[in-house]
């Protein structure tokens, strides 16, 4: 056990698995966890020296260590593990052992712990001044990137990548003072602090140029971004400390900045279900399963990507998209091209794998099957001739010499494990088909032998066998006994039998033996030997995987435009917003799979001098947040560089989307709906630029009437004199509508209904013009209140219109324009500010503020006369 105890120390808040024979073992309160976390018995082997009790313990096989080191990853665990470094049939004592490898939530590798589309990110954070340092990395895949960002944005960043774990400076050593942390997105993060010395700038830049044989970091793009640095070194120093291999797959961290992509928050994200169902279930409603018709893993990630991060350069975009349209347009090489990717393993993954040291004989050859697809996917590529198939041309190395290495060596059949043998294929080494020639070819032998011994006793039911214990040995009946010749040598007694070995048996058991284990050395070698040569490549294969998963996704993208009637986008530098019977994709997929209602398309249009913001209203149910939400997936598709959903499109190049729909209690956090609806729009209103579109739906009624209305009035006024951020305005404050009136940018637009008696229908067509009301009561009734519950408030309703105040009365064109456009509550001349602030809303009765309206009111006109 001091060997256990040497090693435990090494990774104390990791669980320990300990490799002794076939099993990794569990000991003390290890044992205690993994028990209960894989549902695996408990037990115990002898007392410990200084407690004089019993040790716990508990283990699995080690063919099975990847399901059970999953199960230990999800549940939020570290798990180190402790090889045995020397072969137990060679060695006099205890075999030596090390930990090889430190796995956590964000160093995962393997297969098993990942989910196949979606990337498992590693960050590193640190604060410099009013700076940020970020670093993030796949370990699985090798992507590498870094920036700097203001302080209090690198959280939200975190959350938008779906982080697994993130490094913090820490006084405390490596995996120090870690816990699971939950965050705004809903993702569990695992927090781990390291010393504060590994995010030191000259440690980085020295770890960072060794690593990548560099002379200098200035091609890394990240200038005199120290923080950045500083991160990405902490990064590199803990996948050393935890991986103990070549890293040799890792790309060379590549510096970004916010301009780089369009910017969506983690809110935007959730809202617009880009990747995640709002609610929960199905992920059928989400843009990505919509346009997602990758065959490769690597494709898909890829995508689940540029959906994330959608591009801000209008050159990438419109390459792109040449990609998209060319492959749209040829039906027969987008068909063959999909046919061949569908036979791609995810070759990112797998490199990971052999670089690691932790890829199986299937990883490897599965990894070699993959590059056999590479010359007809070049062809293929070559028949097209738009910029970015040609640029895609040029990074898809056929890789011959390391598909001949991997497919020339291995056996196509390879098994998971060294240990079952049959790894190399036959022909490639003399010496071991020799070996396997003597291990396969025994069954002959043994008849041959068992004839003889039959002839030489005159013993007919004599018979040679084998079993794992024993070995080879000669079986004779009880009623024989007498025959046997004196150079049998007795090995065991049964019942009704007695076994027995001869020295020509003995010695040719010692060779077969002799052979199973030289042919298991052998192809370790040869096998480790493949394994060099192929991470030796890795750089080529990397770039040719980054080719085809980009090839997957533009093929993904045509398809779906050629199949859904999608059209490709025209960009301007106008800043105009034009969709011409724009469509939601995700809700016309649904309703064309399930047989519901034919989608109804509608028109957007903004601009950034006459219709800045748009104010729409219309009855819930109507179609309102479908028409914000639909032009905001349309954008997004559009800068990934993806055909839409409509019939014309001309667009901008949106810096950045911010929705405001919907708001939910944060209570873990002790905020109220609108707490959270107003944090929001703060945020919306602090951040956004004249290139942002911002999707604002129902702003304000988290609060009392009065209150909703001057902020979303005060918050409009602010959009349009301030931001001018193209806005689409969804809301139930008809008083809004007047804003069209008395400020030039904002433009009015409503969700049409037809009326059938005492029968409302929703069109779902958005038209100019605003809404005559708000059809809120026939929508209870359609939702099934009580008759005589939408019956009193219908009588509500008419005392509340008779009392109902223009505000269009209050505010008048004249000073709006004496005011220069500045906000209604921005001048008090009658001191009705000054009253207003005074009042305690909260105890003022609905009947005396109607009064002290009326009474401001008056005042207000006097002051104008």
């Amino acid at each position: 056990m001091r060997q256990y105890h040497a090693a435990k120390k090494q990774a104390p808040d990791a669980l320990l698995l300990f490799h002794l024979g076939d099993f990794y073992e569990l000991f003390y309160e290890d044992a205690i966890v993994a028990s209960r976390d894989l549902d695996i018995t408990l037990t115990s082997r002898s007392k410990d020296k200084e407690k004089g009790e019993p040790v716990p313990m508990c283990g699995f096989p080690c063919r099975a260590a990847d399901g059970y080191i999953a199960k230990l990853i999800e549940k939020g665990h570290r798990v180190a593990v402790c090889e045995q470094v020397e072969d137990p049939k060679q060695t006099k004592g205890i075999v030596r052992r090390e930990v090889t490898r430190i796995i956590t939530p964000g160093t995962a590798s393997d297969l098993n712990l990942l989910k196949a589309g979606e990337n498992n990110y590693l960050a590193a954070m640190v604060d410099r001044g009013e700076r940020s340092g970020l670093a993030y990395v796949d370990v699985s895949t090798g992507e590498f990137r870094m920036t700097e960002l203001p302080i209090g944005e690198a959280e939200g960043s975190l959350d938008s990548l779906g982080v697994r774990e993130v490094l913090v400076p820490g006084a405390g050593p490596l995996f120090d003072g870690h816990s699971a942390n939950g965050n705004g997105s809903g993702v569990r993060r695992l927090a781990t602090e390291v010393d504060a010395w590994v995010f030191d700038n000259d440690y980085a830049e020295r770890l960072l140029r060794e690593h990548y044989g560099l002379h200098t970091l200035d091609g890394l793009g990240a200038g005199d971004c120290g923080a950045a640095l500083g991160a990405a070194g902490a990064l590199l120093h803990y996948l050393r400390e935890t991986q103990r291999a070549s890293l040799g797959h890792l790309d060379r961290p590549q510096f970004f900045r916010r301009r780089d992509w369009m910017t969506l928050d983690p809110v935007t994200v959730r809202n617009l279900e880009l990747v995640e169902p709002l609610f929960g279930g199905s992920n059928k409603s989400t843009l990505l399963s919509v346009v997602n018709r990758t065959e490769t893993a690597m494709g898909s990630r890829l995508l689940r990507q540029w959906l994330l991060r959608p591009a801000l350069d209008r050159g990438e975009i419109e390459a792109r998209q040449g990609g998209v349209a060319e492959l749209v347009a040829s039906t027969i090489t987008r068909t063959e091209i999909g046919r061949e990717l569908s036979h791609v393993h995810d070759i990112e993954r797998l490199l990971a794998r052999v670089t690691l040291g932790s890829a199986t004989p299937r990883d490897v050859v599965g990894l070699g099957q993959s590059l056999k697809c590479l010359p007809m996917v070049r062809a293929l590529v070559g028949q097209l001739s738009s910029e970015r198939m040609r640029s895609l041309l040029s990074r898809l190395d056929e890789l011959a010499d390391v598909r001949e290495t991997v497919l020339g060596t291995l056996s196509e059949k390879a098994p998971v494990s060294l240990a079952d043998g049959g790894v190399v294929a036959q022909g490639v080494d003399a010496e071991l088909d020799e070996l396997r020639e003597l291990s396969t070819n025994s069954r002959g032998y043994i008849a041959s032998l068992e004839q003889r011994e039959r002839e030489r006793t005159g013993i007919a039911s004599l018979k040679v066998k084998h079993n794992n214990v024993f070995g080879f040995f000669i079986e004779v009946s009880k009623a024989n006994k007498a025959l046997v010749p004196d150079d049998y040598d007795r090995k065991q007694t049964l019942v009704n039998a007695e076994r027995y070995t001869i020295p020509e048996l003995k010695e040719y058991e010692r060779r077969v033996v002799d052979a199973e284990d030289r042919i298991l050395e052998k192809e370790r070698a040869i096998f480790d030997r493949v394994r060099l040569s192929v991470a030796a490549e890795a750089v080529r294969i990397r770039t040719a995987a980054g080719a085809i998963a980009e090839l997957d996704v533009l093929h993904s993208l045509a398809l779906v435009a050629a199949e859904r009637n999608y059209v490709r986008p025209e960009f301007n530098d106008e800043g105009e917003l034009q969709i011409a019977a724009g469509r939601h994709p995700v809700i016309e997929k649904l309703a064309d799979e399930e047989g519901g209602d034919r989608f109804t398309p509608n028109d957007v249009y903004l601009n950034p001098t006459t219709h800045v913001i748009a104010v729409i209203t219309g009855p819930n149910m109507g179609g309102k947040s479908t028409y914000l939400r639909q032009t905001a997936l349309i954008a997004v598709l559009a800068q990934i560089g993806s055909f839409v959903p409509a019939r014309q499109a001309r667009l901008p190049v949106l810096d950045r989307i911010f929705t405001r729909i919907g708001a939910s209690d944060n209570l873990a956090m002790g905020r109220s709906t609108f707490m959270v609806e107003m944090t929001e729009t703060s945020q919306i209103l602090n951040t956004a630029t004249e290139n942002s579109l911002i999707l604002l739906d129902e702003v304000g009624r988290g609060t009392s009437t009065f209150d909703g209305l001057s902020i979303a009035w005060s918050v409009v006024e602010h959009l349009h004199q301030k931001t001018r951020a193209k806005t689409l305005f969804a809301t139930h404050y008809h008083e809004l509508t007047e804003l069209a009136d008395l400020l030039s940018g904002v433009a009015n637009l409503h969700v049409s209904v037809k009326e059938s008696g005492d029968r409302v229908i929703f069109l779902r067509k958005v038209e100019p013009g605003k809404a005559d009301r708000s059809y809120g009561i026939e929508v209870a009734r359609l939702a099934g209140l009580p008759l005589e519950v939408v019956s009193r408030a219908r009588e509500v309703l008419k005392k509340h219109e008779q009392r109902e105040v223009s505000l269009s009365e209050e505010l008048s064109v004249e000073d709006q324009v004496r005011a220069h456009q500045q906000s209604i509550f921005e001048v008090d001349p009658t001191g009705v500010l000054e009253e207003l602030r005074s009042l305690n809303i909260d105890e003022l009765k609905p009947i005396e503020a109607m009064m002290l309206l009326d009474r401001l009111k008056s005042r207000v006109r006097s002051d104008a006369a």
